[in-house]
C-alpha cells in the first residue's frame, strides 16, 4: 500500500483555544483534534466528524492509516484516541499520531474464536481471556482481526499465543505460553442448606420458657406479642359463677 492509496482527511490548523472557541468550532460542523508524532510538535487541528466516523466504521477502524491534508502539508497518521459525548453520542475530540510505512507500530487487534469447543458440549464454558491482542507490525500490514480455532478444546484445554496463525510480519507482544482462550468448568453456586428442625428467629421475640412449647397452655406470651384471647371454657365458667 502506498500513500496515494490511503484515504485522505482534510484538516485545518486552529489557533484559538478555550471552551468558547471549541463550542464555536462544533457549531460550524467541525471537531477539535490534535496531531503529533516523534520529532513533530503537537499541532491543534480541526476535522469533520463525518470523515472520522467513516474511518472508524471501516474494517480496520482506529487501526486504519490515513493521510491528513493540513492545507497542502501531508502527514500519514492513525487515530490514537477519540472521545464521544456520553449522552449525545457525538464525536468530541480526536488524537492523531504520525506513522511511517517503513516503521512498525504497536496496536491492538480483535481476537475471534472459531467453532464450538468440544468441552462446551460436555458442560464447560468458553472463556476468552484476551478479546484484543497487542501486536507489532508495519502500518500497512495491520490485520483486521486474528482468528483461533477452538473446536478441538476439551475441558481444561486452552489456546496459547504460540498457537496463533499470524500473517507475515505480525508479532504478538505476549509470552508464547500466555493463555488467550480456554474451556473451563462452570462456576458452582454456593447452596446453603437449612438445618432440620431449626426455626427462624423473630427479631424482638423472647425465647420460650423452659419446658413449655411455644403456644402451649401455660406458656408465657413472647415479649411484645398480644395476649391470647380467653378460651370459651373460661368465659363459660365466669358466667356460671354469676348465675349462682
Amino acid at each position: 500500500m502506498t500513500a496515494a492509496q490511503l484515504p485522505t482527511l482534510k484538516a485545518q490548523t486552529r489557533n484559538a483555544a478555550g471552551k468558547g472557541a471549541v463550542r464555536r468550532l462544533r457549531r460550524e460542523g467541525f471537531v477539535p483534534a490534535i496531531a503529533y508524532g516523534k520529532g513533530r510538535p503537537t499541532t491543534a487541528i480541526s476535522v469533520t466528524p463525518k470523515d472520522v466516523t467513516a474511518v472508524l466504521k471501516t474494517e480496520l477502524g482506529r487501526n486504519s492509516v490515513v493521510e491528513l491534508d493540513l492545507g497542502g502539508q501531508k502527514m500519514l497518521a492513525m487515530i490514537r484516541d477519540y472521545s464521544v459525548h456520553p449522552l449525545a453520542r457525538e464525536l468530541e475530540h480526536v488524537d492523531f499520531i504520525e506513522v511511517h510505512l517503513d516503521k512498525p507500530v504497536d496496536v491492538n487487534v480483535p481476537l475471534i474464536p472459531l467453532g464450538k469447543a468440544v468441552g462446551v458440549t460436555t458442560g464447560g464454558v468458553l472463556r476468552v481471556v484476551y478479546r484484543t491482542v497487542p501486536v507489532r507490525c508495519l502500518p500497512d500490514k495491520i490485520p483486521a482481526k486474528l482468528e483461533a480455532d477452538v473446536t478441538h478444546l476439551e475441558l481444561g484445554m486452552h489456546v496459547a499465543t504460540k498457537e496463533l496463525k499470524l500473517p507475515e510480519g505480525v508479532v504478538v507482544r505476549l509470552p508464547a505460553e500466555q493463555t488467550l482462550i480456554a474451556v473451563v468448568a462452570p462456576e458452582k453456586e454456593e447452596v446453603v442448606e437449612a438445618v432440620p428442625g431449626a426455626a427462624a428467629a423473630v427479631p424482638g421475640a423472647a425465647p420460650a420458657a423452659a419446658g413449655a412449647a411455644p403456644g402451649a397452655p401455660g406458656a408465657a406470651p413472647a415479649a411484645g406479642a398480644p395476649a391470647a384471647p380467653p378460651s370459651e371454657a373460661a368465659v363459660g365458667g365466669k358466667e356460671d359463677k354469676k348465675k349462682k
